[in-house]
């Protein structure tokens, strides 16, 4: 037994990713809606089975759709997740869920309030097979206990993907914290078990992109958790020599051991994607995840249909995405502090 979903809003490209991980666990994709030509046209070459709404309400109003995905633009997530949970539906957005704290807020109640499913693909982890691969590493006690992780997101800003106009104003995706660091505050809560955590401290600047006044190109910060310390940093100004979109990377630093996972590239080292090395008192090895199974999708549809909590527990996907709010509104600019 599967789902039944439709998908609306196609500003990112993440939308294929998301719809894909469904259709891969067995979920049948119904229909979709979105405003631009080009993008409804792409899609339908992409998902050719899909049929076209007329409109949102049309989709909202089919009760035989249990989940609507959504990649729109990020400040238009939330509001349509909380029409689709009032509709009775479960929803999954692409992160950033929300930029501001009054969507968080009014997503928490009425999600509280329907008991629908708000969920959010942090696909640098959920679909990422060396992510995957740590976390079941890191669950059997590879490493011992996680006291500390790095993650790092530094992304392409020209000369990979074609760049919608909200990505350069900070007001529609609330800032180059709350989009890109997402990913690694929801690492950091899952890797060191973590079901509360606090901003240490923020930063970040326009240092390259003079251009784009609206946009910051660089941000970092610092989380405490109750027994664990968390540092991120995340950039777009990642260079044109490298053949990716980024050089993401994480390292998790355990009581027994180290994990280093270059998620994109080995640099001058082993083709491919989703590279793993682990270091504990027994051994230092390369792990190969390629046979790493992807369980978000199968994961978020039992959820669905059980009404359980296992794809990304509920509560963690509020945290993280609080914090990252709580980040970006302390951070301090760099680049706006008196020289000298």
């Amino acid at each position: 037994m599967s789902i039944r979903f439709a998908a609306i809003g196609f500003e990112h490209g993440h939308i294929y990713g998301q719809v894909q991980v469904l259709l891969d666990a067995g979920a049948e994709l119904v229909s979709f809606h979105d405003v631009e030509p080009a993008r409804v046209a792409r899609f339908q070459s992409t998902f050719p089975g899909a049929v076209q709404a007329e409109s949102v309400e049309q989709i909202l109003e089919d009760e035989s759709i249990q989940l609507i995905v959504s990649a729109a633009v990020p400040n238009e997530r939330a509001p349509l997740g909380i029409r689709a949970m009032r509709h009775s539906k479960d929803y999954m957005s692409d992160k950033p869920a929300f930029t501001d704290f009054a969507q968080l807020a009014e997503a928490r109640r009425v999600q509280a309030e329907t008991g629908r499913i708000y969920s959010i693909c942090f696909s640098e982890h959920v679909t990422q097979k060396s992510t995957i691969k740590a976390g079941e590493l890191v669950a059997a006690g590879a490493i011992g206990q996680v006291v500390q992780t790095s993650g790092f997101g530094p992304h392409r800003l020209f000369g990979f993907y074609q760049r919608p106009a909200w990505t350069f104003d900070r007001r529609y995706f609330g800032g180059i914290i709350n989009d890109l660091a997402s990913h690694q505050i929801e690492q950091f809560l899952f890797f060191t078990n973590s079901d509360s955590a606090e901003v240490v401290a923020a930063t970040v600047g326009n240092f390259k992109f003079r251009d784009y006044p609206k946009m910051h190109d660089m941000g970092d910060l610092t989380l405490r958790g109750p027994r664990a310390v968390g540092h991120i940093r995340v950039d777009w100004l990642t260079p044109a020599g490298l053949p990716v979109w980024g050089d993401v990377r994480l390292f998790l630093i355990g009581t027994e051991g180290t994990i280093e996972l270059r998620k994109n590239i080995d640099v001058a080292g082993r083709e491919g994607e989703s590279h793993l090395f682990m270091v504990n008192d027994a051994e230092a090895r390369y792990i190969d995840c390629r046979d790493t199974e992807i369980t978000y999708g199968k994961q978020l549809i039992a959820d669905i249909l059980n009404r359980s909590d296992t794809a990304i527990p509920q509560a963690r996907c509020f945290l993280a995405s609080e914090l990252a709010l709580q980040a970006e509104a302390l951070a301090v600019d760099l680049t706006k502090l008196p020289a000298g």
